[in-house]
């Protein structure tokens, strides 16, 4: 997949880019493997806006992305390649001998007649989801399981990809994508391969407005706001601030540790990804 830039017909377009969508081999998804997905402008069922900044956007239909990937020992055949907007990553179609069709999360690469197949005695190639007990030390997964059975749950962004680094009793060490090490149970599965649509870090939006067409809506600083409203706001000028970064409530943001110290999982992380 490659990128193209866009003519500077207006000011706006000068600068933007996207997608030659080349890797695309269909322009509608199959319906009976998507749902309906309401719009809630970030209001709960009060009316009460709990998460801002949300609101319109293009109409979207859910894709039912199979992360389970439970039909073992089953050959499938990739029928076609699409593009999700829910994700970043493409989601490939595949059909089982057996008729069944589902989505999966395409690995870069991979093309339409692929063999794909799940379960401990599939083989460790690109595409393939089995048990990180069975896949070789070194080797580039994506869509990995915390839990045995409970679905993918960590790289499944664009051009995600991490390394299984090591096998030690019932755990295997692997190294994400932010450079976290870290412990996941050695009977989780995983995809082998690399999310695909590599490029999409690349991408320059250009205007404003299709951060909009996504449904995200404008962000005012709180430096430009009165004090009334925010804690950075009022001022003499033009400032900073005058203070550590706070959220509209006195929060601290920036750098400020929300983990806590006595989180259960922290037992699993072997190599932080900040030191």
């Amino acid at each position: 997949m490659a990128l193209i830039k866009f003519k500077p017909t207006t000011p706006t377009r000068r600068f933007g880019s996207g997608y030659d969508f080349s890797e695309i081999t269909t322009q509608r998804p199959t319906k009976s493997l998507t749902m309906i997905k309401k719009k809630t402008g970030g209001r709960n069922q009060q009316g009460h806006i709990t998460a801002r900044y949300i609101g319109g956007g293009h109409k979207q239909r859910i894709r039912l992305v199979d992360f389970k990937r439970r039909k073992h020992d089953v050959e499938a055949v990739v029928k076609t390649i699409e593009y999700d907007p829910m994700r970043t990553c493409r989601i490939a179609l595949i059909e089982y001998k057996d008729g069944e069709k589902s989505y999966i999360l395409a690995p870069d690469g991979l093309k339409i007649g692929t063999k794909v197949m799940n379960g401990p005695n599939a083989e460790a190639k690109v595409g393939n989801h089995l048990p990180m007990r069975h896949i070789p030390e070194g080797t580039m997964v994506h869509n990995i399981e915390l839990e045995p059975g409970r679905g993918g749950k960590l790289v499944r962004a664009a051009g995600g990809v991490a390394q299984i680094l090591a096998k030690e009793h019932d755990y295997t060490h692997i190294k994400l994508p932010s450079g976290e090490m870290r412990k996941v149970k050695i009977d989780a599965s995983a995809t082998v391969g690399q999310c695909s649509n590599v490029e999409h870090e690349n991408i320059s939006y250009g205007k404003a407005g299709r951060i909009r067409w996504m449904g995200k809506r404008p962000r005012v600083r709180g430096v430009a706001m009165n004090p009334v409203d925010h804690p950075h706001g009022g001022g003499e000028g033009k400032t900073s601030g005058g203070r550590h970064p706070v959220s509209p409530w006195g929060l601290p943001t920036k750098g400020y540790k929300t983990r806590r110290k006595s989180k259960l999982t922290n037992k699993f992380i072997v190599k932080d990804r900040r030191k």
